[in-house]
C-alpha cells in the first residue's frame, strides 16, 4: 500500500518581480506524442477526419502560450514578443517544439511548456478515433518528455 503524507499549507502567492529590470528572454520547450504508424500516415496524407492536425496543433499552442497566466494561477502576465511552433513527424511520433520570446521581468518557460503540452493534447484529440483499440483504450498513445530545453536571459 502506498502511503501519502498530507500537507496543510494555505500559503500561495506570486513572486514579487517589481524590483527586477526588463530584459530580453527566451525559452524553448519540447515534447512528444507516440502514435500508431497508420495514424502518422493519415496525418501526413491529410486524411484525418477532424482536419489538418499540425496546423490546428500550432494554433492551439499559440493560444495556450498567450493564456498561460489564466491556466497557471501564480504565473505572471507577460507581453509575448514571438511564438514559434515546430512540429516534427517521425514514423511513430510527433514532436512539438515551442519557442517563446519576451522582454520583461520574468521568464517565459511556463509559456513554452504550456504551449508544448497543449499542442500535443490537440494532436491526441484530433486523432483519438484512429488511436483507440476495439475496447476504446489507447494502448499505443502516450505523451512524454515535455521539458524545457533552453532558457535564455539577456539575448
Amino acid at each position: 500500500m502506498v502511503e501519502f503524507t498530507h500537507i496543510t499549507d494555505d500559503k500561495a502567492q506570486m513572486v514579487d518581480i517589481g524590483g527586477k529590470r526588463e530584459v530580453n528572454r527566451q525559452a524553448v520547450a519540447t515534447g512528444r506524442i507516440n502514435l500508431r504508424p497508420e495514424t502518422i500516415r493519415a496525418i501526413r496524407d491529410g486524411e484525418v477526419t477532424k482536419g489538418n492536425v499540425l496546423a490546428t496543433a500550432r494554433i492551439a499552442a499559440t493560444l495556450a502560450v498567450k493564456e498561460t497566466p489564466r491556466i497557471i494561477p501564480l504565473c505572471h502576465t507577460i507581453l509575448v514578443g514571438s511564438i514559434t511552433v515546430d512540429m516534427d513527424i517521425g514514423e511513430t511520433y510527433i514532436q512539438a517544439t515551442v519557442r517563446v520570446t519576451s522582454q520583461g521581468k520574468t521568464g517565459v518557460e511556463m509559456e513554452a511548456i504550456t504551449g508544448t503540452a497543449v499542442a500535443l493534447l490537440t494532436v491526441w484529440d484530433m486523432v483519438k478515433s484512429a488511436e483507440k483499440d476495439e475496447s476504446g483504450q489507447y494502448p499505443c498513445t502516450s505523451i512524454e518528455g515535455i521539458r524545457v530545453i533552453e532558457k535564455r536571459k539577456g539575448v
